[in-house]
């Protein structure tokens, strides 16, 4: 029985079930996500700690969990798993707000998004009256003055520490007087108690602009003192403060007073421009945008005081309709009305635009629009011609090809009548390109790629032009044919490849072929012929048949040559055709030599020194030119009696041979023969000068007494005799010049004549006749011979005798002074000088001495140029007298 009861219960249950959810609507399918995409959370002051929640997100993945994994964007909130947000770092709200994202991650790992922001909405709850924007004129110091209570907590004087926020309070601005004028009552709650003063901080109050609002310091009643303008200053941030009198303990924390300035109407629209330009096609629709005009309104923009509306108010000329152009009221963008716009009649269209303030309103300015109606595109330019024709050189490019002249009926300087050109057929390779001269109309073919008179010969070019504007109405366009001719010119023959490579081995016999480098002319109308010829190099090694272009060994290649790079040999080869001028083609060949094992291998080190006692074994480094696979291991051997005191192996790597000395031997220069084989078994003797010493080890010093194989007597023997013989030489040489040194006195010496001549100078000096032979001059009365005369060659005196030229250098004065004077005696020598002795004394003389003679002139400077003309004899006086520049 229970049983049925049991099951009957269930089934009502389950019908009630039916019934319930049958009746509802169908159940929206779960969606993972943030129930809101913004969250937006409140908060009372504008510090915010750490630690502290402002609110909380909810998040939902379909799964039935109810922890999730959160993360924000901005360091200085956290979200806990349940979606509590938290401040993780104190927070100052700036200009009222902070906004930040928060991420979540749903099941399958796909990241949602929701935006977070946090507004300050300050409590009001310790304000008696303050209600936002409050005229003015309700400040009249009645009842409905509102009035400011400073804050105090439930726990009697102990201060809340938050920041205390109240509404702003609005003052119109340009409001009428009598000043001051009340604005707000401040006041403590403890003015029943105490006697509490007032006063009022910040900018408006104590800082510039100074004593715009002043309080009473017993009432706390708030003025304000003047007219204020909010395109100056729109809000005002004062700090009210009130302390007990006569008691420094009792005193409020600030507060902070925010007083807005209301705006009205009291400033004009103002536009940017006074006159507005702009142009319109002639051509063109309705609707076409042409420019825009703008204005600004220095009231507020929230309020109606700058909403500003344009409107055209006159157009000149009203034609052909008065409303020919429109303006957004809101934008002030002016465009084309009506599309019957004609250039000739009606160039140029002048509108006056007003703009009005209150939505068209209130204060209202005007400006000017001049509108200038431009000539369309509706004639296409044209070529002068419809055929040109041209000629260019081969083998050039970036080449002016010709000029196609352009006319075009539509205003000059105009995209109407500026042109850009297309080839549109022929231009096979793309190697020409048309663009526009500078001048903005004609065209410029220009061959931008080389030609190849001997591939093609001749490019028919089909050119059209446009204007850079489009035609306004449906045009044919013009094209031109241009015909370019391409000109034969001699090109340089082409060697192929233009870098050649050949390998030999480098003992190839003289006159043995390497290859053969040939050239091809690209002028093959011309069939001319090409001679090959080698550029000289420092090495030389090749020559080149002129006609066939066979290139033979010349003289021996060496690949271990100093000059080359890895065994390679590079030559230039040219090929001149018979061209008119001649033209040269260059290629290169490169010979890699294979190495031959013409190279035995020798030591580096040609002299050792070593010690006959318990010597040191002297490593010899053993090098090869030729490469590797003819180099080590070397093999070594002693040759002739070397082999009796020396022993000499490779060592380890056998690249180096260890010598050792095998007995000791006396101390002197020996020359060891070693024949060192490569890896080839190719040879070469090798003689090394070892010299022996007296010494112990491996510090291999000859004694300094010992040069040369020689004791130091022997060398002091030998610098003995050396020193004998330079004395014995010198010796020799000063005996010969002292014998030609000895040599007859002259008759007459020229320091004599000097010397007597500088006497006789003097005056009051007497004779000086002591160092004169005067037998020489004076042979007495009865023995005077002929007077001797300088006309007549005299025959009976003998011929001067002339000194050879002596084989000492020393003695080359003595011989020029001796023949000199042979010379000067020579009676056959003109003209005919010869001594002539006068020795009658006459009758006697009135003169007592040659000293006394004197002439008129004595006293003054005399004249002796003529000493220079009187011969070589004289010299020596015109020198002393005549005509040189005095010291």
């Amino acid at each position: 029985m229970i049983s049925i009861r049991l099951w009957m219960l269930e089934l009502t249950i389950y019908l009630v079930q039916i019934f319930t959810f049958g009746s509802c609507e169908e159940v929206t399918p779960c969606t993972a996500g943030f129930s809101e995409e913004f969250y937006l959370f409140k908060a009372d002051q504008k510090y915010l700690g750490k630690g502290r929640t402002i609110g909380k997100v909810l998040y939902d993945d379909c799964s039935g969990r109810q922890r999730f994994l959160f993360n924000s964007a901005d360091s200085h909130f956290e979200v806990e798993s349940d979606g509590t947000v938290l401040i993780k770092r104190p927070v100052t709200l700036h200009e009222g707000h902070k906004s930040f994202v928060v991420h979540a991650w749903d099941s399958v790992g796909k990241k949602v998004t929701a935006r977070v922001t946090v507004q300050l909405e300050p409590q009001t709850s310790h304000v008696v009256l303050g209600v936002e924007n409050v005229p003015a004129e309700q400040f009249d110091g009645s009842e409905s003055i509102p009035v400011l209570e400073f804050p105090w907590s439930s726990a009697g004087l102990k201060r809340r520490k938050r920041e205390w926020v109240i509404p702003p309070i609005t003052i119109l601005e340009g409001g009428m007087g009598p000043f001051p004028k009340d604005v707000v009552r401040i006041r403590s709650s403890k003015d029943k108690e105490l006697v509490m003063e007032y006063w009022i901080t910040g900018p408006g109050a104590n800082e510039p602009p100074k004593d715009i609002f002043t309080i009473d310091k017993t009432s706390g009643q708030l003025y304000v003192t003047q007219p204020l303008d909010r395109e100056k200053c729109a809000t005002y941030t004062l700090l009210a403060h009130a302390k007990a009198v006569g008691s420094s303990l009792t005193k409020e924390d600030p507060m902070e007073v925010i007083i807005k300035v209301g705006d009205q109407n009291d400033n004009k629209p103002v536009f940017t421009q006074h006159v507005y330009t702009g142009s319109v096609p002639e051509a063109v629709g309705a609707d076409y945008e042409i420019l825009s005009v703008t204005a600004t309104d220095a009231d507020d923009p929230e309020t109606s005081n700058a909403a500003l509306r344009y409107s055209i108010i006159s157009q000149d000329p009203a034609l052909p309709a008065k409303d020919m152009f429109a303006i957004n009221p809101t934008t002030g963008q002016i465009r084309l009305n009506n599309g019957q716009l004609d250039k000739k009649k009606y160039p140029q269209y002048t509108l006056t635009v007003q703009v009005a303030d209150m939505m068209g309103e209130g204060y209202s300015v005007t400006c000017t629009a001049v509108i200038t109606v431009t000539d369309s595109n509706d004639n296409a330019p044209q070529f002068d011609q419809q055929n040109y024709e041209a000629t260019v050189p081969e083998n050039q490019k970036d080449f002016e090809v010709l000029r196609l002249p352009v006319t075009d009926v539509d205003d000059p300087e105009t995209p109407a009548w500026f042109t850009k050109f297309k080839i549109i057929q022929g231009n096979d390779g793309n190697v020409f390109n048309v663009s526009t001269a500078p001048g903005g109309l004609d065209g410029v073919v220009t061959l931008i790629k080389e030609l190849d008179f001997e591939k093609k010969n001749k490019y028919t070019l089909m050119v059209t032009v446009e204007n850079e504007a489009p035609f306004a109405i449906p045009l044919p366009t013009a094209t031109a044919t241009v015909v370019v001719n391409v000109q034969d010119k001699n090109e340089a023959p082409v060697f192929n490849p233009r870098e050649k490579h050949v390998s030999v081995e480098e003992n190839l016999a003289v006159n043995e072929i390497v290859t053969q480098y040939t050239a091809t002319d690209p002028d093959t109308r011309m069939k001319q012929t090409i001679e090959y010829r080698m550029v000289p190099d420092q090495l030389g090694w090749l020559a080149i048949n002129k006609t066939t272009g066979y290139i033979a060994v010349k003289s021996k290649m060496d690949r271990e040559e100093s000059s080359l790079i890895d065994g390679k040999y590079k030559a230039l080869v040219l090929a001149v055709d018979n061209g008119t001028p001649p033209t040269t083609g260059t290629g290169t060949l490169i010979v890699d030599l294979k190495d031959v094992n013409d190279n035995a291998p020798t030591i580096d080190q040609r002299e050792i020194r070593i010690c006959n006692k318990d010597p040191e074994p002297v490593l010899l480094s053993v090098s090869d030119k030729d490469g590797p696979q003819f180099g080590p291991p070397f093999r070594v051997e002693l040759r002739d009696k070397s082999r009796n005191n020396w022993t000499a192996k490779m060592n380890e790597s056998n690249t180096g041979i260890i010598l050792t000395l095998k007995e000791q031997l006396p101390r002197d220069k020996y020359n060891v023969v070693l024949r060192i084989f490569d890896n080839n078994n190719l040879f070469q003797d090798n003689t090394l000068a070892a010299e022996v010493c007296d010494c112990t080890g491996k510090d291999a010093t000859c004694d300094d007494k010992y040069v040369a194989g020689l004791e130091l007597p022997g060398i002091l023997g030998i610098l003995a005799a050396i020193l004998l013989l330079l004395l014995l030489v010198l010796l020799l040489l000063m005996f010969l010049r002292r014998r030609t040194r000895v040599k007859k006195e002259p008759l007459l010496q020229d320091d004599d004549i000097r010397d007597n001549i500088y006497y006789y100078d003097e005056e009051g000096g007497g004779e000086e006749d002591q160092d004169y032979d005067l037998s020489q001059i004076h042979r007495g009365l009865d023995n005077r011979p002929d007077v001797f005369r300088n006309d007549v060659a005299p025959t009976f005196l003998a011929a001067p005798q002339y000194r050879p030229r002596p084989a000492n250098p020393e003695d080359i004065g003595n011989f020029i002074d001796d023949n000199l004077k042979a010379a000067d005696t020579d009676p056959t020598a003109p003209p005919y000088d010869s001594l002539l002795v006068f020795d009658y004394e006459g009758g006697g003389s009135d003169a007592g001495s040659l000293s006394s003679l004197n002439s008129s002139s004595s006293g003054e400077d005399q004249d002796y140029n003529c000493l220079n003309e009187w011969g070589p004899r004289f010299k020596k006086l015109a020198d002393m007298y005549g005509g040189g520049e005095e010291d």
